[in-house]
């Protein structure tokens, strides 16, 4: 699992490096100092961004409605495909500020740890 959380951020990182090749300005350079205003903005702009392909992704919702009934066409294909557009913006800003596969899997699983206490 390690392994394929590690592919995919080296994906993310090959994607990001590629797009600032060709578009300049489409990342700020990385690692990014979040005390810095502009930096904070552009990472409220991925955010922002990240949260569009979100509500894409559940513009394929079509049966949610307690109204509606009977909805059954559901592409999971093109819902999966927003999906993984909300999790690369998010991905992206795990790296602009220096998050890597492992510090992210840590956190990720202390997190873990402090929801599932709550619940006992």
């Amino acid at each position: 699992m390690a392994d394929a959380l590690a592919q995919i951020f080296s994906l993310r990182r090959e994607f990001m490096k590629l797009i600032s090749s060709k578009i300049p300005d489409a990342y700020p350079e990385w690692p990014i100092d979040l005390r810095e205003k502009k930096n904070q903005q552009a990472i409220r702009e991925l955010a922002f961004r990240g949260m569009e392909e979100l509500f894409e992704a559940l513009l394929h919702l079509k049966n949610w409605k307690d109204h509606r009934d009977g909805v059954t066409e559901f592409n999971r294909e093109e819902f999966l495909e927003e999906m993984i557009d909300s999790f690369n913006y998010f991905l992206a800003i795990m790296i602009l500020v220096d998050v890597d596969e492992q510090e992210f899997i840590t956190a990720y699983k202390n997190k873990h740890e402090i929801i599932c206490n709550r619940l006992k």
